[in-house]
């Protein structure tokens, strides 16, 4: 199945663009792709208007920091610096999915992709490019599904 949010249901709701409200580290999120974006601002102030933001609102306001990050190859949350190929950063972007997963509509949507194997064809894979490649993207909603399931 291969997540974007133009396609049909569950796909388009387990994009990063969809709106499914969770909380991170006391910051209220509107959606996965605010958080992600947000990652780009060393500002704690303005990472949390970026949160506020979802699908394309939250990829154009992360777009005006992408130089910036692709030249230190660091990102940031909450005033602490991440290296972008760093197993904190791992760390980091395995909280955020946990964090998600406690939107039940995000739930009901991952698990009703069933069995398929979740690709993002539009997504990147050079890790120095993105703040999440495809398999960073897919693995984790994968071990999610797999958790959720083992929990019902």
């Amino acid at each position: 199945m291969d997540i974007g949010s133009g396609r049909g249901y569950p796909s388009s709701a387990l994009s990063n663009f969809a709106a499914h409200r969770f909380v991170f580290d006391e910051v209220e999120c509107a959606g996965m792709e605010g958080l992600v974006q947000a990652f780009k601002f060393d500002k704690p102030w303005v990472q949390a208007y970026v949160c506020g933001l979802i699908g394309i609102g939250a990829k154009r306001a992360g777009q005006r920091r992408n130089k910036a990050w692709k030249r230190v190859q660091k990102l940031w949350w909450k005033g602490v610096a991440y290296d972008r190929h760093g197993p904190e950063y791992q760390d980091l972007l395995d909280r955020a999915f946990d964090a998600l997963a406690t939107n039940e509509g995000f739930r009901k949507a991952l698990l009703a992709s069933g069995d398929a194997v979740l690709t993002h064809s539009i997504g990147r894979r050079d890790a120095s490019e993105t703040v999440l490649t495809q398999a960073e993207f897919c693995r984790r909603l994968m071990n999610l599904r797999r958790r959720l399931r083992q929990e019902s």
